[in-house]
């Protein structure tokens, strides 16, 4: 086996192949575009007043990953497997959303991008935990971005995060 695909076990190969096709690689380290979100996040404000957080987690995670179109080709494993878009202005008008599910589960939450068919807003918090928020509920996807992104590319079925009343 080529030395090169024995150090690339950080995703399964279907997973890996996705990544790949919508242009990440191991490296792959975009800083300044990722300030730019944390910029354009930071100076967001709701009409009723919410911020954004915006925290090391989620920068990290868009200079590697932010700006992918990933489209999972083949069955997903439990459910259909989520094409996504990481970008995450698509949640600038979820301020409100993000901080109310942040003090649910006593964090912060920062968005992440979103699952183009479904437009479920997929989110990150200060640990690095991966979420998605539809109009079915909060969904828990891993405990990391390579967690979270293997879960939806390879269509496994997220957990449903339980309501804090």
């Amino acid at each position: 086996m080529h030395p090169d695909r024995t150090s690339t076990t950080r995703f399964s190969v279907p997973v890996d192949a996705a990544l790949r096709a919508a242009g990440w690689q191991p490296g792959r380290w975009d800083i300044k575009q990722a300030e730019v979100w944390a910029d354009a996040l930071r100076e967001h404000t709701s009409p009723a007043g919410h911020r954004h957080s915006v925290f090391p987690a989620a920068v990290e995670a868009w200079a590697e990953f932010g700006g992918l179109h990933i489209t999972p080709t083949g069955p997903g494993r439990q459910i259909a497997p989520a094409a996504l878009h990481l970008d995450p202005l698509h949640g600038l008008h979820l301020a409100r959303t993000l901080g109310d599910l942040g003090r649910a589960l006593d964090t912060e939450v920062c968005p992440l991008g979103e699952e183009t068919e479904t437009r479920s807003l997929l989110a990150i918090d200060t640990e690095g935990r991966v979420y998605t928020l539809d109009h079915t509920g909060d969904w828990y996807v891993g405990p990391d971005i390579d967690h979270g992104l293997t879960t939806l590319i390879a269509g496994v079925e997220p957990r449903r995060l339980t309501t804090h009343t």
